[in-house]
């Protein structure tokens, strides 16, 4: 486990710290579209507790956040329908970025620049741990995945498509 002092404070740990979680810090040296199956690899972590955290909008433009599994892909048609809209797509990068406040594969879903709408993966909030995105390139934080649905009101949907 990393030490306390190990990375600089970021929105995300921000967050957890004034809500009192619980978590564990893994930096990793971060690979440019090396995603969530790099870092699994890099800390010996199974790919299906590492979570992505991914920004996308609705047809209307209003942007969301999913978390899925880092060895699944969502099935935006799937979760559109589960959240009533008539479709879902990725942000493009520079979007996300503003829209979360993130630089894209550092986004965390936690102390975003918008108050988005958050939805999990409903597999994942059965995990006991998970690991995602602290709010900087390869630096992961894990926490227990109810957090998500606590603090963030994270709806669970069911979109998971293998990768």
């Amino acid at each position: 486990m990393a030490k306390r002092d190990h990375v600089s404070e970021t929105p995300a740990t921000a967050f957890l710290k004034a809500n009192k979680v619980d978590f564990t810090e893994h930096p990793y040296e971060y690979l440019e579209h090396g995603g969530a199956q790099h870092s699994a690899q890099v800390l010996g972590l199974d790919p299906f507790t590492v979570i992505k955290t991914l920004i996308m909008e609705d047809e209307k433009a209003r942007p969301l956040v999913v978390l899925m599994h880092g060895n699944r892909k969502v099935s935006t048609k799937n979760l559109a329908r589960q959240i009533g809209a008539k479709s879902v797509e990725p942000c493009k990068p520079e979007v996300a970025n503003r829209h979360s406040g993130y630089l894209v594969g550092g986004t965390s879903p936690f102390g975003t620049r918008k108050a988005m709408p958050v939805y999990i993966e409903e597999s994942i909030a059965r995990l006991p741990r998970i690991v995602l995105n602290g709010g900087r390139r390869g630096y992961l934080v894990g926490i227990d995945p109810q957090v998500c649905v606590q603090l963030l009101g994270a709806r669970t949907v069911n979109c998971a498509l293998a990768e």
